[in-house]
């Protein structure tokens, strides 16, 4: 589904990324776990074409997303939910979801779909995205990313900030997902909420990848876990 061949990016000349390089299937959940400051975010970015790779290919399904504009990304079925949600804050919940259906070219039956996976946003759809609770905005920022029925999604800290209900929630929404065949790539700080759910973890250290393993050989091995990111 994903395929990062030596990617390399940065701002404003400065390289953040370094020869970056990752697979990701259909069906499967990828985190990617580091140090602050190691490049997490701008990998995110990097794929969603924020910011400008200045080496290496990223295949998504055989077409290389750098040569596509970067608005029109989504619509290839990647959905993007940024660290601190990003919300439209002074757009109404229905507003927001709207934006995400127009994006991903889908209609009335999609945005139900969404509602029923998250009914708090049903009972608050004309309630302006800056009035909701962080879990609420959370869950908003999840579901307006879900309407483009999206083939793989990637999540830069979702459970940031989010009570323990929540982040129950989160994870729950994402093994769904894993289960109809989304692939996922996820940043994640709470390394005992993603170990639970994660086939593979890839370590980023100074923009570099460093090691790609499967999750369990990290869950039978947590000492691993110090070696990489000091935990």
């Amino acid at each position: 589904m994903l395929e990062m061949r030596s990617v390399s990016s940065g701002y404003d000349g400065a390289r953040v990324l370094q020869d970056v390089s990752l697979s990701l299937s259909a069906g499967e959940i990828v985190c990617i776990l580091g140090r602050n400051g190691a490049g997490k975010t701008t990998m995110m970015k990097t794929i969603m074409g924020l910011i400008r790779a200045d080496k290496g290919q990223i295949l998504f399904h055989g077409t290389d997303v750098l040569e596509v504009p970067p608005h029109q990304i989504a619509g290839l079925g990647i959905g993007y939910i940024p660290q601190g949600r990003r919300l439209f804050s002074e757009l109404t919940v229905a507003e927001n979801l709207e934006i995400g259906l127009m994006a991903g070219r889908k209609g009335a039956a999609t945005r139900d779909k969404v509602l029923s996976m998250f009914p708090r946003l049903a009972e608050r759809l004309h309630q302006r995205a800056n009035t909701l609770s962080g879990g609420e905005q959370q869950m908003l920022a999840t579901g307006r990313a879900l309407c483009l029925e999206p083939q793989m999604l990637l999540l830069d800290e979702p459970t940031e900030g989010l009570q323990p209900s929540m982040i129950a929630l989160i994870r729950d929404t994402v093994v769904a997902l894993k289960e109809t065949g989304v692939g996922i790539l996820l940043v994640e700080q709470r390394v005992d909420a993603v170990l639970s759910i994660a086939d593979k973890v890839m370590f980023l250290e100074n923009g570099k990848s460093q090691d790609i393993m499967p999750a369990s050989t990290l869950r039978e091995n947590p000492d691993l876990l110090k070696t990489y990111i000091g935990v």
